[in-house]
Order: C-alpha cells, then sequence, then structure tokens
C-alpha cells in the first residue's frame, strides 16, 4: 500500500513523503490493528465513538509501547464527545458549528481534569454535492466553520476532509475540495491537512493535493 500511495505521488510531481497513510479499522479488532503496528503504521480511523474507545483500551494492552494516534472519520453526536475526547487525537469529520461548540467543551473538561493536555485537532469535512444524508458542510460553510474552530483554545483546526460522492467523477470532486482546501489554508496557514481518498481513488485525490488518504478495504480486506 505505501508503494502505490508512493507511486501515485510520484506520478502527481509530489514527494510522497507529504502523503500519510490512515488505517480505518472500524469493525476490525483490536489485534488485527496491533498486527499494522508490527507493520509500522501508527494512525487509525473509527467511525463510531463507542467502538473506537475500546478498541484504543485494548490496543493499550496489547501494544503497551505502540505510540498509535486515533482519529473519528464518521459522523459524529454532539453528545459522545465528553468521551470522545479521552482516546481520540483527532476529529475529521465536523460539519457544523454545534459540533464544534460541542467538542470545544468536552475537550475543555478533559484538560481541566488531566484527561489531556494537547487541543483536539479538529478537520471540516467539506461535502461536495451537500447532500444532509451524507455529512460534511455545504463549500460555502467552510469558511466560517474554519474560523468558529480556530478561534477555540482547546481545538486545533488542522485543515479539511472530504469523501468524493459517488455519482460525480474523483478528479472533479477532488479538484473542488482542493480549492476550498486552499481557502482554508489562505485564511489559516497551519490548517494545512487535506484528508482525502481511498482505497478505490486514492490516485485522483493525491493528483489533487491530499496529504492523507484514508484506506480499509485495500488493507485489510473486505468487511
Amino acid at each position: 500500500m505505501r508503494a502505490r500511495v508512493a507511486d501515485a505521488a510520484r506520478a502527481a510531481g509530489r514527494d510522497p513523503a507529504e502523503v500519510g497513510l490512515l488505517a480505518v479499522t472500524k469493525t476490525w479488532p483490536a489485534s488485527d490493528v496491533a498486527l499494522l503496528c508490527d507493520l509500522g503504521l501508527d494512525a487509525f480511523g473509527e467511525n463510531k465513538e463507542q467502538e473506537g474507545a475500546a478498541k484504543a483500551a485494548e490496543l493499550a494492552a496489547l501494544r503497551p509501547d505502540a505510540a498509535a494516534r486515533w482519529r473519528v472519520v464518521g459522523r459524529l453526536q454532539r453528545n459522545k464527545a465528553r468521551s470522545l475526547v479521552r482516546w481520540s487525537h483527532a476529529v475529521d469529520s465536523v460539519d457544523s458549528a454545534r459540533l464544534v461548540d460541542a467538542l470545544e467543551a468536552a475537550a475543555a473538561k478533559a484538560v481541566d481534569a488531566g484527561e489531556r493536555s494537547d487541543p483536539l485537532e479538529v478537520l471540516i469535512q467539506v461535502s461536495v454535492d451537500a447532500d444532509p444524508g451524507r455529512g460534511g458542510a455545504p463549500v460555502a460553510d467552510v469558511p466560517d466553520l474554519a474560523d468558529r474552530v480556530a478561534a477555540c483554545d482547546h481545538l486545533h483546526l488542522g485543515g479539511v476532509m472530504a469523501v468524493a460522492p459517488q455519482d460525480v467523477e474523483p478528479a472533479e470532486a477532488f479538484a473542488t475540495v482542493w480549492e476550498v482546501a486552499e481557502g482554508v489554508r489562505a485564511a489559516h496557514p497551519r490548517a494545512s491537512a487535506l484528508s482525502a481518498g481511498m482505497s478505490g481513488d486514492l490516485e485522483a485525490a493525491i493528483a489533487h493535493g491530499s496529504t492523507c488518504v484514508r484506506v480499509g478495504t485495500a488493507l485489510l480486506g473486505r468487511r
């Protein structure tokens, strides 16, 4: 998989070191995550807070020396924020002001309680087609959401994330996301992350500036 990512980066005239690999481990057991750690992976994505919390604890017991970093990549309910900030390093699917506020409040409480010391990284999920059933913020709403995150004391604006809609050509979708990401970076230079591309379309995403691809099937097989 690393070779495929590297080949895609070179084909786009980019340095392979610019593109990270996030292993999406939803529905797979912690024992499989431990094997991925043994292979040198250290970033893992989970869809559901409860599953991610349990898996993070299991992995800590299986591989106590592993420096694993956990990211939430699925749609998140606000009432899960308080639990999430205890184990997750980042939330890649922020798409509303109310969720920003819930995460800021939860992260502040976690710091006060000594449960975490660093800000929670946040990516704004961009909805290319503005379909409310799929999650993500409409393109026009992203700048204000980014400003809201950047103004928080306990959140860090990392950049943006997107999933290409099935009825849109990946290259077209990722070109739109790149423009949105450029706008966010112009306003917030430290927000340099662009998480886009999965097993089936990572080449198109890398060609349009992705700094992180989210891979599940190509690493672990079909669920």
